[in-house]
């Protein structure tokens, strides 16, 4: 008792006090404007310690020294009557007040500022994180589709990163895209495409521009902050029609919070759009299939790279889904997402068909077996299968599974419609390449083979606006496309030079000498093609696993339809889409009257699939197995 006295007299305890609320107003103003002057964690982390190490001087301090009138002065040396200890406590009482009020005032500034002035704020970080666009970007996407707009819509633009570190951009996309696939399940809510929304991304675009190219009624858009552990979120819903803010809100937490963090923000959002929930919905919306923050954060890492399709580092995807696989063993969307990584990764990069097809089939396995709700897996095995003779059939089933269970994903509805093009049902590919142009208008590659069927029905003014705005979005294969345009007009120039660069990714193996001796045979005279020709007999002449589509393509369009079929029927082809488009057009037609053609579709597996399906558009049933497609 003697001791606890004794520290109320020297106002040790109530130093301890001011102390702490001091250190910790500190901390809330350091949290909020340190992340303005992108300083990195560590400071912040670091005036944490700082502060800490401080506590134990300060009240040794208070133990040892009095202030006095005759300033500060060690306690043994004060008399009784010249104490001023009860005096400076009560001063050190009126501190302690004000800094506990100071800190309430902060708070509550953070959590209830009212709404239009930290629209405004927040608006004003996220505008100086990113750079103007164009009026040329604008034009371009305000002319790229003209949709009527439903007024239970909305798109979901990606969330800026205003973390200090850059890296963590993954993470505000992954937080966005959550929230998107979320809203996108809700029945009675029309949703924009990943792509298409995503496609705004680093650009200061107009709001209400944004929805009249989208065709949505309403856009969410937002920022994450993420520092060590801790994870702010803020989110503003916005009506497109004229820019006014309906709502905003932000969210703190720790990182493994992030989850509740996205169902708070998606269930505000069909709160304020009075949209009615049924079924799991009701009790849960956002849902990442697993509970580990880190694991989440590994799948996010490895979207990233796959939503962007850099090739070049798939290996450093793959290895961030297998260890959130191995963190959590129950994390079926990440055995799926590594399916889907794997069935487009020999078309990014020059790794081998058959053995990506082993993986896909691995992992597909074991997702399904976790989750068999998942389309992905189906969706990813579809497109896998496509590469392979005879398992054609296998490709449709898988896809039609995937479509059943996920109806409107963009990616199977896409690459389902390439699936019926491939063997020869142009109507309904067509249709469903609208259909995932409808979800995701800004789709780059759908843009592309829209512009594809164009071409082949002759419609070369539709073909070149479609083309270009997939070039425009990063499509670089579209200049394939292009030079077709481009040729059609008469400017063969210009055709060599976006033939050039629209199969820099598509033809590996070739130097861009090589695909400019090649483009030079196709628009050119006698003596060219002949060159031309010389070379792909020495390139085809050598061993290769598999060799690209564009292979068949350009001999067909070099006068040589019969080698093109023997390519096609002989050699492992990768990206099988483009050929089999032209091989099923008027163009096509020689391919089709050559020698051997009627044993290739049988091989291959088209016969099957038309005997499952229906004779395809270019050709007609003279019985059971036989098929006249002149």
């Amino acid at each position: 008792m003697k001791l606890l006295a004794e520290l109320k007299r020297r106002n040790v305890i109530r130093m301890g006090g001011l102390y702490l609320v001091g250190a910790w107003l500190i901390l809330q103003v350091a949290e909020t404007l340190l992340p303005i002057f992108h300083t990195p964690d560590w400071v912040l982390q670091a005036l944490v310690v700082l502060l800490a190490l401080g506590f134990l001087p300060a009240v040794v301090f208070s133990w040892l020294f009095e202030l006095t009138p005759e300033g500060i002065k060690r306690d043994a040396e004060v008399t009784p009557d010249q104490s001023n200890a009860s005096k400076t406590g009560r001063r050190m009482d009126r501190l302690i007040f004000a800094g506990v009020i100071a800190l309430i005032v902060v708070v509550a500034a953070d959590r209830y500022w009212p709404r239009a002035a930290r629209v405004e704020a927040e608006s004003a970080s996220i505008a100086a994180a990113v750079p103007p666009s164009t009026p040329t970007d604008a034009s371009a996407k305000a002319s790229a589709t003209d949709i009527s707009v439903d007024p239970n819509s909305i798109a979901v633009l990606p969330f800026v990163n205003m973390s200090a570190d850059k890296d963590n951009e993954y993470f505000s996309d992954g937080v966005a895209e959550e929230i998107l696939n979320s809203l996108s399940k809700i029945k009675s809510l029309k949703v924009a495409g990943r792509t298409s929304s995503f496609s705004f991304k680093g650009k200061q675009e107009d709001l209400r521009n944004i929805g009249k190219t989208l065709g949505v009624a309403h856009i969410l858009e937002g920022s994450v902050r993420k520092q060590g552990e801790k994870v702010r979120i803020t989110a503003q819903l916005i009506r497109s029609g004229d820019g006014i803010h309906l709502w905003s809100e932000t969210y703190d937490g720790d990182l493994k919070d992030v989850f509740a963090l996205q169902e708070s923000i998606a269930r505000a959002i069909t709160t304020q759009l009075k949209l009615v929930l049924t079924g799991q919905q009701a009790t849960q919306l956002v849902n990442a299939g697993t509970t580990n923050a880190q694991a989440y954060a590994l799948y996010l890492q490895a979207t990233s790279i796959y939503a962007r399709r850099d090739g070049d580092r798939f290996p450093e995807a793959i290895a961030a889904l297998e260890e959130a696989i191995r963190l959590d063993p129950t994390y079926a969307r990440a055995f799926a997402r590594l399916t889907a990584v794997y069935a487009v990764l020999p078309s990014y990069s020059d790794a081998s068909v058959s053995e990506a097809h082993a993986k896909v089939l691995e992992y597909a396995k074991a997702a399904s077996a976790l989750d068999p709700t998942l389309a992905e897996p189906y969706a990813a095995l579809g497109l896998t299968y496509g590469t392979f003779r005879g398992k054609l059939l296998d490709q449709f089933q898988a896809l039609e599974r995937a479509i059943a269970l996920d109806p409107d994903d963009v990616t199977t509805q896409f690459w389902y419609g390439l699936s019926l093009i491939k063997a020869g049902y142009f109507a309904r590919g067509t249709a469903l390449l609208d259909r995932a142009l409808s979800l995701d208008p800004m789709l780059p590659n759908a843009l592309r083979w829209r512009g594809t069927m164009y071409i082949h029905a002759g419609d070369l003014l539709d073909a070149e606006q479609v083309v270009r705005r997939a070039r425009d979005l990063g499509m670089q294969t579209a200049d394939g496309n292009l030079s077709k345009i481009v040729a059609a007009k008469g400017d063969y120039a210009e055709a060599v030079k976006l033939w050039v660069t629209g199969t820099q990714a598509t033809m590996r193996g070739l130097s861009e000498a090589d695909r400019q001796q090649i483009a030079e045979g196709i628009y050119g005279d006698a003596p060219a093609r002949k060159q031309a020709l010389d070379l792909l007999d020495g390139y085809l002449a050598q061993p290769h696993e598999q060799i690209s589509q564009a292979i068949p393509e350009t001999l067909l369009r070099l006068g040589q339809p019969e080698r093109a079929l023997r390519a096609l029927a002989n050699e492992q082809i990768t990206d099988t889409g483009e050929v089999f488009a032209l091989l099923w057009s008027d163009q096509g037609k020689p391919m089709r009257a050559a020698p051997g053609f009627d044993a290739f579709v049988r091989d291959f597996g088209f016969v099957a699939v038309w005997d499952t399906y229906g004779p395809p558009d270019m050709c007609r049933k003279r019985a059971p197995g036989d098929y006249d497609c002149e």
